[in-house]
């Protein structure tokens, strides 16, 4: 039995997320016959998990009277990323944000507003229903009504480009182990990075994988990175993942589900004590208003906790917490369900938790110098009775003692989003060899394509991992259209 419907397509896309949708939907669109492949047997990958997308002058922008200038971004950008970002791939991208926001809404997207996230500017359109209903209530169900095919549990596995320029792709469905090859004129790589390829995080990255929690769907393996680089796709921007600070590592539970924790936003997402193994601070802990900073700041460290007393807990219930986690839990919630949470972690023995009576006896729980965290902690103390962080100068605002017990102590791991980058590609998104040469006819999209960022994700202008996804999927069919004309 046959996996395709057709032994030959205009497009086949690789992948299902926000990239490998929009281009298969922008493509069909203009009369192709699409293949769109998913090798899991869910669709949609990490975009499902995504809040928002970015854009600069968008309708909604408009509605609310935000006016974020256009060249600024592109400085800001390109600048933030120490020039590895490609400004012509920023400009194009820049250009065509507000359009792509009118286009998922003119496709079924309904958006609650815009807003910032943390220190940045608000760029960032949040859409009712997370990705999920992005995916699953607008843009595939019209991907199919229009007639594409969707495959799931059938991933690529190997590409040719023959004789002609047609490509020659060799499928394998993951149920039962089959294996057929159709051929395209066009194929699009849309597979999401290789953050959960462990040889590859650990050959390509600096970052300590034992400390690294993958908050993702799991499927990002490198599908798209491989099947590029084996028809010559030229190797570019490897090395960064999205961190997003602290975060509390639960191996008897799915990392997503924290996510949602008012416990974990607590520990790892705000701007109180932080203190690293020998019991000293490191850091303004307010670099957490970049979550992807607060990322490098944890990893600057081997290893490194959260310090709250009772009274810290007592407030962020009372009065609601400083920073949140995207919209999952939002900056300045009130905190309900956090005594309940740290109280069941503790019932639970969960190894990340820790709880004493004094400083001293925290220390001996988590296994840091007594003397040294005594220490630090009263120092502390004197700041902000003195309202002044002499040590690292964090804003008085964010300045709280720890002197009412119990006392709290949680263990941070690092949270990642996605891996962005592999694969060079040219402002269309047509992929590039290792001369720079555009390879007619295969395209490199979201997280598979280099060219956006740097070393560090900057969330001072959220949604642009999302947003790109989107715009880069669509700017690769548009484009393959005039290639297939």
């Amino acid at each position: 039995m046959s996996l395709t419907k057709l032994s030959t397509y205009d497009v086949v896309v690789v992948g299902s997320g926000a990239a490998g949708q929009a281009a298969a939907l922008t493509a069909v669109e203009h009369g192709n016959q699409v293949l769109m492949l998913e090798k899991g047997r869910h669709t949609g990958g990490s975009a499902n998990y995504s809040e928002g997308l970015f854009a600069v002058d968008s309708y909604l922008q408009k509605k609310q009277g935000i006016d974020v200038s256009t060249i600024d971004v592109l400085q800001e950008e390109v600048e933030y990323s120490k020039y590895k970002a490609d400004s012509r791939i920023w400009r194009k991208y820049l250009d065509a944000s507000a359009e792509n926001v009118q286009w998922l809404h003119d496709e079924g997207v309904k958006y609650e507003g815009v807003q910032a996230m943390g220190a940045g500017e608000a760029t960032w359109h949040i859409y009712e229903g997370f990705g999920d209903a992005v995916m699953h209530k607008a843009l595939q169900p019209k991907f199919k009504k229009l007639g594409g095919e969707l495959l799931t549990s059938v991933s690529a596995i190997d590409l040719e480009i023959c004789r002609g320029g047609k490509k020659k792709i060799t499928l394998k469905s993951e149920a039962d182990g089959q294996t057929e090859t159709v051929t395209a004129k066009v194929v699009i790589l849309a597979a999401g990075g290789y953050l959960n390829n462990s040889e590859m995080m650990a050959h390509d990255t600096d970052y300590d994988l034992t400390r690294l929690v993958t908050v993702s769907s799991g499927k990002g393996t490198g599908d798209g990175l491989r099947l590029g680089w084996q028809v010559g796709g030229q190797k570019a921007g490897m090395g960064m993942a999205m961190l997003f600070g602290g975060y509390l590592k639960d191996p008897e539970e799915p990392s997503f589900k924290m996510m949602n924790s008012q416990m974990n936003v607590a520990a790892g997402q705000q701007p109180l004590l932080w203190v690293n193994e020998n019991g000293e601070r490191f850091v303004d802990e307010s670099v957490i208003y970049n979550f992807s900073y607060a990322g490098n700041a944890l990893y600057s460290q081997n290893s490194v906790y959260s310090i709250l007393d009772q009274k810290n807990i007592t407030e962020m219930i009372e009065k609601g917490n400083f920073m949140g986690l995207g919209v999952y839990v939002k900056r300045g919630q009130k905190m309900t369900h956090l005594q309940d949470e740290i109280d069941q972690a503790l019932i639970d023995n969960k190894p990340f938790i820790f709880k004493a009576d004094t400083i001293e006896n925290l220390a001996k729980e988590m296994n840091l110098p007594q003397e040294k965290l005594t220490k630090t902690i009263g120092e502390y103390n004197q700041f902000v009775e003195n309202g002044e962080d002499q040590f690292f100068g964090k804003d008085p605002q964010y300045l709280r003692s720890v002197e009412k017990g119990p006392f709290y102590g949680f263990k941070l791991s690092v949270g990642a989003f996605c891996t962005m980058g592999g694969l060079k590609v040219t402002p269309d998104n047509e992929l590039e060899d290792k001369y720079g040469k555009p390879i007619s006819g295969i395209y490199a999209t979201g997280n598979d394509a280099a060219g956006l960022t740097g070393d560090t994700y900057g969330p001072n202008m959220p949604g642009t991992c999302a947003g790109y996804a989107f715009y880069s999927g669509r700017n690769a069919a548009q484009h393959a259209q005039r290639y297939l004309q």
